[in-house]
């Protein structure tokens, strides 16, 4: 058989990978404490489970609008001016199963050969996987440590011109957890006027897995870019429904007719059933969410004070997500064979921060979706391993 050229440019993410391998460590009886994975370790709300099983018990089964039911999407409408205060269409919200479909299909609709598109590096490996499936050329967006990860507006808009389709920001952010200010984001926004023609994919993913009492400035409540800004947000993290794959976009009006069919091509609808709990998830009881957000940021003061207090890490403390990224250059060994020492012969998974772009060498990212006492006996074998 003969695949097709493009075929050749798509990545991978290496989290899946690093479970695949963990797993089978620990089916072969190896005790393997899993701070690779991002993903909730709580199970979803009660609650919400009980609006799936209702669903389906009510009969709804069958095909849905490919652009989510109207209930689903005037609670998304509903849920945004509440949480950011600003008001959308319902009609330009977009149901679909999970994030990455919105990163795909941006990067469709923007990208082709002679066309660039902007990411965040290191960033979450799917956006430069996408952009160059879709033929265009990535230009990293450096993200700096010394500023908690967070980008230079100045940098960006210099590398902005008229090959430039579309831009990816990504706050609070994945492998980092660096919240961009809003003062930086102020700029960002005020230098892309000169762009007009500059699509933006907001991926707020973690917009309410935020700390230390900080809003998330969202670049929904930017009116001057509201006609051509793209939000992605869902369930997932926020509601610990990652296997539910349940995700939205707010799209430019512009743009939802071609991203609907985009829809119907791709998966037809989202399933029914789990629309239905995301109405729930979104309008019932908030309390197990603020419980998880407490949760993740205890865990957050213990995992950054621990891989500070080992000899060769150094490590900012995030603003957002449940990731700590910390700076492994004084232990001597490149991202990818620390990840490999710490899995094989300390039993910890943890992600080469080149897996995220090639601006995460120096770098391993830790999820802190992880009970304390297992955090801690993590941090604990990671210092004895670089001891010995």
């Amino acid at each position: 058989m003969k695949l097709a050229q493009r075929m050749q440019h798509l990545g991978t993410e290496t989290a899946f990978e690093v479970l695949a391998r963990a797993n089978q460590l620990a089916a072969e009886g190896r005790d393997i404490i899993n701070l690779g994975i991002g993903q909730p370790d709580f199970q979803t709300p009660g609650n919400i489970v009980e609006a799936g099983r209702r669903a389906l018990a009510q009969g709804h089964h069958g095909y849905t609008p490919a652009n989510g039911i109207p209930e689903l999407r005037a609670a998304v409408a509903a849920d945004i001016e509440k949480y950011r205060g600003v008001g959308v269409d319902p009609d330009q919200v977009v149901i679909q199963p999970g994030g990455k479909p919105t990163m795909f299909y941006a990067c469709l609709m923007f990208g082709e050969a002679g066309a660039e598109i902007m990411y965040p590096n290191p960033g979450f490996p799917i956006y430069e996987s996408a952009i160059r499936f879709a033929g265009a050329t990535p230009v990293p967006i450096a993200l700096h440590e010394e500023t908690g990860f967070s980008f230079s507006a100045d940098e960006v808009l210099a590398k902005v011109n008229e090959r430039t389709r579309l831009l990816i920001i990504n706050s609070p952010a994945n492998p980092t957890g660096g919240v961009v200010q809003q003062a930086e984001l102020d700029k960002l926004v005020a230098g892309l006027e000169q762009w007009p023609e500059v699509a933006i994919l907001s991926d707020e993913i973690y917009s309410r897995i935020v700390y230390d009492n900080q809003p998330h400035i969202s670049l929904l409540s930017y009116p001057a870019i509201r006609d051509r800004l793209i939000l992605l947000d869902g369930w997932s993290k926020t509601y610990a429904m990652t296997g539910w794959r349940l995700g939205y976009a707010v799209w430019p009006q512009a743009c939802v007719e071609q991203v609907t069919r985009l829809c119907v091509n791709d998966h037809s609808c989202v399933n029914a059933a789990t629309q239905w709990a995301g109405i729930e998830a979104l309008e019932g009881p908030q309390d197990d969410v603020d419980r998880m957000v407490a949760a993740f940021d205890e865990r957050r003061e213990v995992i950054v004070d621990g891989l500070n207090a080992i000899p060769g890490f150094r490590c900012v403390r995030p603003g957002g997500a449940f990731y700590a990224f910390p700076n492994i250059e004084g232990t001597g060994y490149s991202a990818q064979v620390l990840q490999e020492k710490l899995l094989n012969d300390a039993g910890v998974a943890v992600i080469a921060g080149t897996s995220f772009g090639a601006y995460g060498e120096g770098y391993l990212r830790f999820s802190y979706a992880n009970s304390v006492e297992n955090i801690r006996s993590a941090l604990a074998r990671v210092g004895e391993l670089l001891a010995s």
